[in-house]
């Protein structure tokens, strides 16, 4: 897999052979959409692969005539995993390079520091991947939406996964910033209510994001006495993870082991057998849960373009440019404000069947995907998901009063 640069500018589809002379008219201007992502590090291969998922939708989207008849161009920058250099590109991207709105971020961390300057860039933003519910709670904005499922949406039914097994006591492993933290107390509060005698262990772990070295972390939870882990480690240290914790024996241990990102194809497709059969994993979005004709056009075409099934980052985002059409298309222009209001409550298809996004916090009411990993598929070279579990988008979400967004 190629590795991308750190800036990256992608012209889809368009013949630009008139735009900048002296005859062009602002209609033949392209729209400009910035996009997010980690490009760089252990956690790249997500940034990687929503590129190509907003690849081959602007590619779709060009080829039927673009957006208000104009052509789609996406800018990409590298936001490092830090929120200080995200906030920094956000600026470049819409003062400097003329960004109509804004897709992307990886890490809770880089979203919680980003996301009240959107008011300031008065574009909109689609976040595709961070999962605090921060973003469409306390620092929720009119220019912030997300498309993907929360912590808190997944985390609930993570424990009602949780809550059918015998395991009764908890302890976790998880990133030492929001993600990990938050991860643990949702599922630990959410668990509690359901199943009231778990016992959610005062000794917990959370190493560094981009440790090298999980064992000492590994073998403290083996020797723990807990019958119960949830693990929201992610990207390359869940790959890093995982081959650690089967040189120490850690899948041999009687534990239920639930992985809160663990059916990411990005990991899946770099763990290959690696990944122990017979453990909880969850995702965003998986590829054979959703029986619809635009799930099966987008995994067929992204199948035949990249050769691997989509993972959920790669659907998140291609279905944010989708929604940035149907928006821009409502409101008849790509003024941020209009395209803000426009995906206040705009409901649309998508490959993971109907997306609403809320009025009143602008999180997506999506659907989390948690199954057990299964046999190897026979064509794609990831584990399959068994006893696959696709929960209802509002029934695991909060309230509005209970994210704490005031718009």
């Amino acid at each position: 897999m190629k590795k991308p640069s750190i800036k990256k500018l992608l012209v889809a589809m368009t013949a630009a052979t008139t735009l900048g002379t002296a005859g062009t008219s602002y209609a033949e201007d392209p729209i400009r959409i910035g996009g997010l992502y980690i490009l760089s590090g252990s956690a790249a291969t997500y940034g990687e692969f929503a590129q190509k998922g907003i690849d081959l939708a602007v590619k779709e989207i060009n080829a039927s005539g673009g957006i208000l008849g104009r052509q789609v161009e996406m800018i990409y920058e590298d936001s490092q995993g830090k929120a200080s250099v995200a906030i920094q590109a956000a600026r470049k991207l819409v003062y400097s390079e003329g960004a109509d709105a804004l897709v992307g971020l990886d890490s809770s961390g880089v979203a919680q520091g980003m996301v009240p300057t959107m008011p300031e860039l008065q574009k909109p933003l689609i976040i595709t991947h961070a999962a605090t519910p921060d973003v469409t709670g306390k620092l929720c904005n009119p220019f912030t939406y997300r498309i993907s499922v929360n912590v808190a949406q997944n985390m609930k039914a993570a424990a009602k996964v949780a809550a059918e097994t015998d395991a009764t006591n908890w302890t976790t492993i998880g990133p030492d910033y929001a993600f990990g933290h938050q991860s643990w107390e949702f599922f630990g509060n959410y668990l509690k209510d359901i199943k009231p005698d778990v016992n959610l262990m005062s000794e917990t772990n959370f190493p560094r994001f981009g440790a090298e070295d999980f064992t000492p972390f590994i073998d403290r939870v083996m020797n723990s006495g807990a019958d119960g882990v949830l693990i929201s480690v992610w990207g390359g240290d869940l790959v890093n993870f995982i081959r650690q914790a089967n040189t120490r024996g850690f899948f041999e241990k009687d534990m239920e082991l639930m992985f809160t990102v663990g059916a990411a194809t990005e990991v899946l497709s770099a763990l290959g057998e690696e990944m122990p059969e017979g453990v909880h994993l969850s995702t965003r979005y998986w590829y054979e849960a959703y029986n619809n004709d635009i799930n099966d056009r987008f995994v067929k075409a992204y199948i035949d373009a990249y050769g691997n099934p989509p993972s959920y980052n790669a659907e998140g985002a291609y279905a944010a440019i989708y929604a940035y059409k149907q928006a821009m298309e409502a409101a008849g222009t790509t003024d941020g404000p209009a395209v803000a209001k426009a995906l206040s409550g705009m409901s649309m298809e998508a490959p993971n069947g109907t997306v609403t996004f809320r009025k009143g916090d602008n999180q997506a009411m999506v659907s989390p995907n948690w199954g057990v990993s299964g046999p190897m598929h026979p064509e794609h070279g990831i584990r399959t998901l068994t006893n696959l579990q696709i929960f209802d988008g509002e029934e695991v979400a909060r309230t509005i009063e209970e994210t704490g967004c005031k718009l």
